[in-house]
């Protein structure tokens, strides 16, 4: 899903869960990258927003079953304009914030991830070989919540194009 398209509910769900988040785009690859070699992978950054299906997560959580269906279904996994790293620079800091028509949120900055981008990459590279083109979604901020038709949801982050969907 894209910067302006339509996200439409999905099914199985009555729960549907917005979760701003930094998305970075690999220019290289490769398994077991040492954190201190990862940012050299980076290619460039995009505003994006990782939807749930908390109902289903839950659910499954408590069952003791994976919840990857609670997280990818169609169009799960919007992205916005991808910006190259040459021009943004590294996005260790800068707001991160989420609107749903309008009214703030999420909010935080990136300085507060709890994990570092070379450390999410080189813990992802443990257990996945990482390519060119992988894009990387990277954790969101406190306040994610529900999200309902009609709604406009918006992520800023600092240096980058907003990412802005709607649901329908």
């Amino acid at each position: 899903l894209t910067d302006g398209a339509d996200l439409p509910y999905p099914p199985q769900t009555a729960d549907l869960h917005f979760e701003a988040e930094l998305v970075v785009a690999l220019g290289g690859g490769g398994a077991c990258i040492d954190p201190a070699d990862a940012p050299g992978l980076i290619w460039g950054y995009a505003a994006g927003n990782d939807f749930t299906r908390r109902d289903m997560q839950a659910a499954a959580k408590k069952a003791g079953r994976p919840w990857d269906l609670a997280k990818g279904f169609d169009l799960s996994a919007a992205c916005g304009l991808l910006h190259p790293a040459a021009k943004t620079g590294a996005l260790n800091s800068g707001r991160i914030a989420l609107t749903v028509d309008g009214a703030v949120r999420q909010e935080s900055d990136l300085s507060r991830m709890i994990w570092p981008v070379a450390d999410v990459i080189a813990h992802l590279s443990r257990s996945v070989r990482l390519e060119a083109g992988d894009l990387i979604f990277t954790g969101t901020p406190a306040g994610v919540g529900a999200v309902s038709r009609g709604q406009e949801v918006a992520v800023e982050i600092a240096g980058l194009t907003p990412l802005v969907t709607r649901v329908v």
